[in-house]
């Protein structure tokens, strides 16, 4: 059996900078709960992606969850959320138990139609918030989404879990809304091993969500609470490997490009071949590189064809609305994102990948054309 190739695994620094941290939280007995590399985490962070304030957390999802509760969302709110994506951005809806209403995508960003929003506004004008993704590392349209949410005072909530490092015209995404979530699972482009961060030009909702994430503990010698709280701070062991991982980013956004182009180039002229867009205001991270087959091959053909040599690719998000568990909820539109889904794989995006395993995922990929 050949080695395996993965969609995307954790890939920590050739120069050990994780370990220069973890090595000093160790040596200072700052394991728990917090310390140090999480304050310079935070800071770090946000200071890359152009926020003034962060949040360490456990996970993306938590600091949806946080970004919800710092937004006032809560029970019977509605809350617009993009429909092409992965149930984590919804699930923390589902929490404060408010009601999502999906909004399809469209074809140039693959992510929230802008006039499907617009129809959601016409129909649901007492929204609360707007939840939006940055899926794949493509960057959402987000000068007019964030003029219709200005126009409407609805408060914008930037899903960028897998976009850290993507500019919309220059600017960092999960850097436009009222709130920007990031999350360091193990398959994103830098990882905690788990974790999250919460960012916010809004320094007291970011105090709050710190407040609230470590079980909302009052301030008091006996241990006292007046709101309901959360384990959600991330350990400054794990902000540790955060802190290395950020030094290595710009390198792995530059691999993760490679990657993309690398596809392109081998695969893009095969019969029904269409790859994710890219547009000329957009500089993604190319998190994963995804494909649309719309010829003979269809996506299962081609991802059964990799499993049989040890390599591993992935369909697209299946949409929110076509997911049993959330089948009572409204979608406005839903059409585009199911397509993308029936008609979509990601490649494998792996920045450990040589050369010779990108050509080996080619020489696959061709075969199914012969």
């Amino acid at each position: 059996m050949t080695d395996k190739i993965w969609l995307s695994s954790p890939h920590m620094s050739d120069e050990g900078y994780e370990m220069e941290y973890i090595k000093e939280a160790f040596d200072t007995n700052w394991i728990a709960p917090l310390g140090t590399n999480v304050n310079e985490f935070e800071r770090e962070l946000s200071s890359y992606v152009g926020a003034n304030h962060g949040a360490a957390l456990v996970s993306g999802t938590a600091a949806i969850h946080m970004a919800l509760r710092a937004a006032g969302v809560g029970k019977d709110d509605i809350v617009f959320c993009q429909n092409l994506t992965f149930s984590a951005t919804v699930n923390p809806i589902i929490y404060q138990n408010a009601i999502p209403v999906f909004i399809d995508s469209d074809h140039n960003t693959w992510n929230m139609s802008v006039e499907a929003l617009e129809e959601a506004f016409e129909k649901y004008p007492d929204v609360k918030a707007v939840l939006v993704v940055h899926l794949y590392g493509l960057p959402a349209d987000m000068d007019r989404i964030t003029k219709l949410c200005k126009r409407h005072d609805v408060v914008l909530i930037e899903d960028a879990a897998e976009s850290l490092g993507t500019k919309y015209k220059g600017k960092h995404t999960g850097a436009f809304g009222d709130y920007g979530v990031f999350s360091f699972n193990g398959n994103k482009i830098i990882t905690t091993s788990g974790g999250g961060m919460l960012v916010s030009n809004n320094e007291e909702r970011i105090a709050k969500v710190r407040f609230w994430s470590t079980q909302a503990r009052d301030k008091a010698r006996h241990y006292q609470h007046s709101e309901i709280g959360f384990n959600y701070r991330m350990s400054n062991v794990l902000a540790g490997i955060g802190r290395g991982q950020l030094r290595v980013l710009n390198q792995r956004i530059a691999k993760k490009k490679y990657i993309f182009d690398y596809y392109k180039k081998e695969l893009a002229e095969l019969e029904g071949v269409e790859f994710m867009p890219i547009n000329k205001w957009a500089d993604s991270n190319c998190w994963l590189t995804c494909m649309i087959l719309t010829g003979k091959n269809r996506p299962i053909n081609l991802i059964e064809a990799l499993e049989a040599e040890n390599i591993e690719s992935r369909p697209i998000w299946k949409p929110m609305h076509m997911q049993p568990v959330f089948a009572q909820y409204d979608c406005i539109g839903g059409e585009v994102g199911e397509w993308i889904f029936e008609n979509g794989i990601c490649l494998p995006s792996d920045t450990k990948m040589t050369d010779e395993h990108l050509d080996r995922v080619c020489k696959i990929v061709k075969g199914l054309w012969k």
